[in-house]
């Protein structure tokens, strides 16, 4: 075939089923477009792919042109990795199918298919697979990182659930990854992100979980956060397991501003059967540290899923941080009172999710996911519309992490960093540790010794 580095979109669409999309499509801007307006790239073509034989041909395609490779499930990833210069992108959008066996308690999914594709079809059997908290995200990229989300104490991380994955390797073979076959590979795929290979199906042991759910938010206006965040401290070093919680601070839009410019939120979501269990686990927090508003009720597990959907949506200008604490010490606090009321500005936020519970309780190396230890997980934000407010929401996402640095643990989320002038492979082989990295570089040589799936938080192979 011609040097495909130059070749017509027509000849490289006659080695797919699916729709090929080039530079000269009219429908181009929009298929190279990811969910981060900070990217802005332009690939060969943009292969909407229609099953396992595309992306074993997108997959040879690239080695044999020596072309670049970009997977993309949604193009959620804030890094931008989902799309590429110069070369060619996978979509995976396609892949959306949700097989739900009652019976069996599994949950198969595409790659494609999103967090709210999940949750309408499980919700009606009353069960769930945890995941992440903003629907609209696909269940690709968020398993293949570990997958934080309102269950994660309940029922652990989203890979923590994974049973089995199909998986096309760089060497265009499919293979099926589980405890038992290609174990190896499976453990990988647990936290690896996509550097082992092109997951087309993902199945999942789901859970239990009745709908509605006990959730809802404690709002507090600035003068109460100090006082709020130690009551909660308190508190959930106590919880049962069954009570999630993430605080947020955050600029709410116009239409929602009662007031205070900025807000702290301290979120919650029950997954027992009990209602009133929950609401009275509740109860202690709310009489030691009461809020100025708060919207507690039984909510539909898809109505609370998706509840804060509206405050990123795709095509806005994205920049993250983040930083693992041992726990909320007083330290911790001052820094998240300092921080989160500097932050005067639409478009910048901290989440800090609670970790531990079911999560805590899995081994380190039983899965590539980076750390179990750690009590708390923050991660600092920006979204925002105009690339003139970079320099102010980019200073106060450096500044806060920074601050947060000095207190936290080794290590970061990967999934969760915008890459810069951080070296990606010493906080890789930070976060991950030097054994369990290494069993990562050993598995990038089995699976993928010349670094086809670079395009991701990578494990080079040397």
């Amino acid at each position: 075939m011609a040097d495909l580095q130059v070749a017509s979109t027509d000849q490289i669409r006659s080695r797919f089923k699916g729709q090929v999309i080039g530079p000269e499509d009219a429908e181009y801007d929009d298929a190279r477009r990811i969910w981060n307006g900070m990217i802005d790239k332009r690939p060969v073509a943009v292969v909407r792919v229609a099953g396992v034989e595309d992306i074993q041909q997108g997959i040879a395609l690239c080695r044999e042109a020596h072309l670049p490779l970009a997977i993309r499930s949604g193009g959620h990833d804030v890094a931008g990795y989902a799309t590429v210069d110069g070369g060619i992108v996978l979509d995976l959008g396609g892949l959306k199918d949700v097989e739900v066996d009652p019976a069996k308690r599994t949950i198969k999914t595409g790659p494609g298919a999103t967090l709210g594709d999940l949750d309408r079809a499980a919700e009606p059997h009353k069960l769930v697979v945890p995941t992440g908290i903003i629907s609209a995200n696909t269940i690709g990229g968020l398993t293949l990182a570990g997958g934080y989300g309102w269950l994660i104490r309940a029922y652990g991380l989203t890979v923590d659930n994974l049973l089995e994955a199909e998986v096309v390797t760089a060497a265009g073979e499919l293979v099926h990854a589980s405890e038992s076959e290609h174990p190896d590979l499976f453990w990988g795929l647990k936290g690896g992100g996509g550097n082992f290979g092109v997951v087309t199906s993902f199945t999942f042991r789901a859970q239990s979980l009745t709908s509605p759910i006990l959730a809802g938010n404690l709002i507090y206006s600035v003068p109460k956060w100090g006082d709020a965040l130690r009551a909660y401290a308190g508190w959930a070093a106590t919880l049962d397991d069954r009570m999630s919680t993430i605080v947020r601070f955050l600029v709410p839009p116009p239409e929602l501003r009662a007031g205070d410019r900025v807000l702290m939120l301290i979120g919650f979501a029950w997954a027992g059967a009990d209602l009133n269990e929950g609401s009275l686990l509740l109860g202690p927090l709310v009489q030691a540290a009461p809020a100025d508003f708060q919207l507690v009720r039984p909510t539909p597990w898809t109505e609370w899923q998706s509840s804060f959907d509206f405050a990123v949506p795709s095509g806005l200008r994205e920049y993250w941080k983040n930083a693992f604490f041992s726990e909320l010490s007083d330290d911790v606090i001052d820094m998240l009172v300092a921080a989160g009321s500097a932050q005067t500005w639409l478009g910048t936020g901290i989440d800090l999710h609670q970790l531990g519970g079911a999560s805590g309780r899995v081994a380190e190396d039983a899965t590539a996911f980076p750390t179990r230890a750690a009590g708390f997980w923050g991660n600092f934000y920006g979204f925002w519309r105009d690339p003139a407010d970079d320099e102010r929401n980019l200073r106060w996402i450096h500044e806060t992490h920074s601050a947060a640095s000095r207190l936290a643990m080794s290590g970061r989320f990967v999934n969760a960093m915008s890459p810069d002038s951080d070296s990606m492979r010493d906080q890789l082989k930070a976060s991950l540790g030097p054994e369990k990295f290494e069993r990562m570089v050993a598995l990038k040589r089995k699976y993928d010794p010349e670094n086809l799936f670079r395009l991701n938080y990578n494990i080079p192979p040397d």
